[in-house]
């Protein structure tokens, strides 16, 4: 959205990145099995779970099934998953039998670039051999791209982040468009959503591509689309996104009160 876009979602009390985190949790219902990133999506996986699905079920891809962490982890690596989680296995363990047999509902990504095809890059921004920036890498984001059940993806709107092309595909949406995924023979269905700070886009069930169906309030759709390296497809009656409750923002507030220091996502 643009500035002025972000400042109207301020003056209804709430931030922009409020309002992603809690339109993202409140995609996962209770009982799912989720396989969770670091940063955004870990925050909107936990705020679900101390609100409408106390019964999630979160893995990290360091092995830790079932974390209940009290505070947002600093890595996956962190030691408050393992200690909360109902049981720890290892890595292959993780990636082999839970998630590459399809064993995992949904998967929360964050990336640094999406295109109209929902395929993520983590890997680096500019040419591959000479970057500007090198990005943290894949991690297991591929394989969860691939194998869940079906991805859901939380990344902030912008003209830096919404390109096309990418400038690395690191992980698979769907690929080119219609019959990607299924060429290369993927076990998983593919992202459902990408949740920003601006609304909501589902991918078109004929073209794959990315349309926008939902508008936070206070939104625009010429915003969503100045927010967007490519021409955006917008659906015939965007619906706006109900308002956070206070319930919701207390919650997450409490939530993000207690990062530890350092953990700045």
């Amino acid at each position: 959205m643009s500035a002025s876009g972000r400042s109207s979602a301020e003056t209804l009390g709430y931030s922009s990145t409020e309002m992603m985190s809690i339109a993202a949790a409140r995609e996962l219902a209770d009982g799912q099995v989720c396989f969770v990133g670091i940063g955004a999506p870990s925050t909107a996986a936990n705020l679900a779970r101390r609100t409408h699905a106390p019964g999630l079920v979160l893995i990290y891809e360091s092995g830790c099934i079932g974390a209940k962490p009290t505070a947002l982890p600093l890595s996956i690596g962190d030691g408050e998953l393992a200690d909360t989680a109902d049981a720890v296995v290892t890595v292959p363990e993780i990636f082999n039998y839970w998630l590459q047999s399809g064993r995992i509902d949904v998967g929360f990504l964050g990336a640094a670039q999406i295109d109209r095809f929902a395929n993520l890059n983590t890997t680096v921004i500019g040419p591959y051999e000479h970057p500007s920036v090198r990005l943290p890498g894949a991690g297991g984001a591929p394989e969860i791209a691939a194998s869940c059940k079906e991805v859901v993806i939380m990344i902030k709107q912008s003209r830096r982040t919404f390109v096309d092309p990418l400038d690395f595909r690191t992980s698979i949406g769907f690929g080119d468009g219609p019959g990607s995924r299924e060429r290369l023979g993927l076990r998983g269905r593919g992202p459902r959503m990408v949740i920003t700070d601006l609304g909501i886009l589902r991918p078109d069930p004929e073209t794959c591509e990315l349309t926008l169906t939902d508008l936070h309030p206070g939104v625009s759709v010429e915003a969503a689309r100045e927010a967007t390296g490519w021409e955006l497809a917008v659906g015939p009656a965007p619906k706006v996104t109900p308002a956070p409750t206070d319930s919701e923002l207390a919650h997450l507030r409490r939530l993000v009160s207690l990062r530890p220091e350092g953990n700045s996502k």
